[in-house]
């Protein structure tokens, strides 16, 4: 499995951020990364981060594969972005991303659940989220006890 590293989103790697871009088929599914940087910054309960791949950390610059943003809200921990760019798909970084997100999560002792959402049709979020252990819980969210 991929490993990756989060690192906060900062004037340094905010222009990288904006420049990720799922593929065409995907663009339904999920916001751009520019709108979900807008909502963030009225919103300073949203904790954002670049997904980086822990491997590349001996490079100088190493590229951003991804971008994630969560927060909280009484006593769980919702993952409210997962993408990403079309270029690094299908080599586990979304998995790894998740998993890394999950277990951060679980440090925080006022988190009692994680949970996320998916649009209904992107069947391969569903197939994710149900592989790392997240049930149905409301309408198109899933979930899993900390």
């Amino acid at each position: 499995m991929a490993k990756v590293s989060l690192r906060p989103i900062t004037p340094e790697n905010l222009d990288e951020c904006i420049s990720l871009k799922v593929a065409n088929h995907q663009k339904e599914f999920i916001d751009s990364n520019i709108y979900s940087l807008a909502r963030a910054s009225v919103r300073p309960t949203y904790h954002l981060f670049g997904i980086y791949d822990a491997e590349a950390h001996y490079r100088a610059k190493p590229s951003m594969v991804g971008f994630v943003m969560y927060e909280f809200i009484d006593a769980v921990g919702f993952v409210l972005r997962l993408m990403i760019d079309e270029k690094f798909q299908r080599r586990g970084y979304g998995r790894a991303a998740m998993v890394e997100l999950i277990r951060r999560l679980k440090l925080h002792p006022e988190v009692e659940r994680i949970a996320t959402s998916h649009a209904k049709k992107n069947e391969a979020a569903a197939r994710l989220y149900e592989s790392l252990g997240f049930v149905d819980w409301k309408h198109e969210s899933r979930t899993i006890p900390v």
